[in-house]
């Protein structure tokens, strides 16, 4: 199986434009419990709300900037002019099997059920208008955040562990067969490499892969582009 290098998953990003009640357009506050996240602006201008344990900042995005942070931050995509984005994110396939936790106010964070169904975009509804509605739910939780303190970002970390931990074994699996796996390869490669050993090279190859979707789908920040990590 070969992987994308380093074990990180790549998404082409358009930020929604999409205009909340405090007058910014943009995306879903949420943090990362397992990955860091990290983007390169290619288009457009903007900036990024977060809540780290240094508390509130506001970084403005334009093209040629490149931005990252860890897991735990929460983040807030805002659009002030057909912003886009290359976004990379560490652990690949961890994102995508739900390391993500919204900042829904706390009673929503306090019910799996109540939190998985404001998290979803059923099929069967108006996709963008279940993306509004989530990222609104989301910006209540967040403005809660930012004007309680630090007591009120360390309970979030903690509802947003309680949430993830049922999954938890299944990403040890899965980060075993990949990112730890292409950790242990570099390793063989260069022992290899230090005896000498030209072997190292044998396995030399390409590899292409395709976008999961010909259309762009509804992702917390925006419309995204995404391509397939690993290749079987």
């Amino acid at each position: 199986m070969s992987i994308f290098p380093g074990g990180v998953a790549l998404s082409d990003l358009e930020v929604y434009d999409w205009e909340a009640e405090d007058g910014c357009r943009g995306g879903s506050p949420h943090l990362h419990t397992a990955s860091s996240e990290g983007y390169v602006v290619i288009g457009g201008s903007g900036a990024v709300q977060t809540l780290s344990a240094a508390g509130f900042a506001e970084d403005r995005l334009a093209v040629g900037d490149v931005l990252w942070f860890t897991p735990g931050t929460v983040h807030r995509l805002i659009n002030d002019g057909d912003l886009r984005l290359l976004v990379v994110m560490s652990n690949a396939g961890l994102p995508e099997a739900g390391d993500a936790v919204l900042t829904f106010p706390s009673e929503v964070l306090d019910d799996p059920e109540a939190y998985a169904a404001a998290a979803a975009l059923p099929a069967d509804t108006d996709r963008a208008d279940a993306a509004k509605a989530r990222r609104d739910l989301a910006l209540r939780g967040f403005a809660e955040l930012r004007d309680a303190g630090p007591g009120a970002f360390s309970a979030l970390h903690r509802r947003a562990v309680a949430l993830v931990q049922p999954k938890v074994a299944s990403w040890h699996d899965l980060w075993r067969s990949t990112v730890l796996a292409e950790t242990e390869r570099t390793g063989e490669r260069l022992e290899k490499l230090a005896a000498g050993d030209e072997s190292a090279l044998a396995d030399a190859a390409v590899a292409r892969v395709a976008p999961t979707s010909a259309q762009r789908g509804h992702g917390m920040c925006g419309m995204l582009r995404t391509w397939e990590w690993q290749q079987r």
